[in-house]
């Protein structure tokens, strides 16, 4: 964030969502702030992306989210682009473009496009493409990058938009270790730039390496909410997984007998 919206941060208060006539997420508050990373956890179908793609307007939802105060619901949609930015876990992107134009398409939110693009556009790009290490690859085509490369181009065309808050859904889904920890690593940094990041992850370690606080979910509704280190731990986890946290060297799990009585 060079200079964009400044440093804000997101609030979510009775945030439900419908889809297909069943309710998927009921009544989750939230609150996120400026240098900050909060991961939403939970198992599969617990609700996860449906509360990030509603954070990021991309659903329809009942309940309240607000930005310095201001409803999300009465900002324009390119108004809201400028504050918030929505990383997928995959680009539906299939045309033969660059790096380049692909991150490009970040400044659109500014009035900028790839044929016209100002000396402001392009010092946005070079300096999305350098934060997420993707300055290298400018000249490729996105469609034939791996799925780690991929990755960090739509965190640079996060980052072209100058957006205060990121949302992030499993950015680390389907990479290597060392790509995942290149990812990680850059979502700090970005925290410390004073970037809001709400993040999906199912890596329990991955949280507690990476995050400040974490909010659980199991089947739409908040189980948990806090430090993530209070969250990630024995009762929570066991309420949620169903297994027992066994925590060593490293964050490890093994069937809960108790829990499984009780099914």
């Amino acid at each position: 964030m060079r200079n964009g919206e400044g440093h804000l941060g997101l609030r979510a208060r009775g945030l439900s969502v419908r889809l297909g006539g069943r309710t998927v997420l009921r009544d989750v508050d939230l609150e996120a702030h400026p240098g900050e990373v909060l991961a939403l956890l939970g198992p599969n179908g617990a609700g996860k992306s449906t509360l990030l793609k509603a954070l990021a307007g991309l659903l329809s939802y009942d309940g309240r989210v607000e930005i310095a105060e201001t409803d999300v619901a009465a900002l324009s949609p390119r108004n809201r682009a400028r504050r918030i930015s929505y990383v997928p876990q995959r680009s539906l992107l299939r045309s033969a473009l660059s790096v380049e134009e692909v991150v490009a398409l970040g400044r659109y939110v500014h009035g900028g496009s790839f044929g016209g693009m100002s000396k402001s556009d392009k010092e946005a790009i070079d300096h999305a493409l350098m934060t997420a290490h993707a300055d290298a690859l400018r000249d490729r085509i996105f469609t034939q990058l791996s799925v780690g490369e991929q990755q960090r181009v739509l965190l640079a065309r996060a980052l072209a938009s100058d957006a205060p808050i990121l949302l992030l859904d499993e950015p680390t889904a389907a990479l290597d270790v060392g790509e995942g920890m290149a990812v990680l690593r850059l979502i700090r940094t970005l925290a410390a730039r004073k970037h809001t990041l709400i993040v999906v992850l199912h890596d329990l370690a991955d949280a507690l390496s990476t995050t400040d606080r974490a909010l659980l979910l199991k089947e739409g509704r908040v189980v948990e909410q806090g430090q993530t280190r209070e969250v990630i731990s024995a009762e929570p986890i066991r309420a949620v997984y169903g297994v027992k946290l066994i925590e060593n060297a490293r964050i490890g799990f093994e069937p809960d007998s108790e829990a499984a009585s009780r099914d």
